[in-house]
């Protein structure tokens, strides 16, 4: 984890399921802090500092990437 920044954080599980398809897709090296924490305490999200999506520093302009495009596309914004 010593090469992995964040890049982005999430509230909820269900905002991020298509970024993390996408960036398996293209075999980006990438971790989500808190997923499990967050699903089992749900309300707990801001408690324990959102779900972050950590990236390898190799893969993190590929990565920002395709969360703009997405954010572009789709009209929603992450956040």
């Amino acid at each position: 984890m010593k090469d992995f920044k964040t890049i982005a954080i999430f509230t909820f599980p269900s905002e991020y399921a298509v970024l993390r398809l996408l960036l398996e897709q293209e075999e980006i090296d990438h971790v989500f802090l808190n997923e499990t924490m967050v699903s089992v305490l749900p309300f707990h999200s801001n408690a324990f500092g959102g779900i972050r999506l950590k990236v390898h520093e190799l893969d993190i302009e590929r990565a920002t990437q395709i969360i703009k495009n997405m954010d572009q596309a789709s009209h929603l914004r992450i956040v």
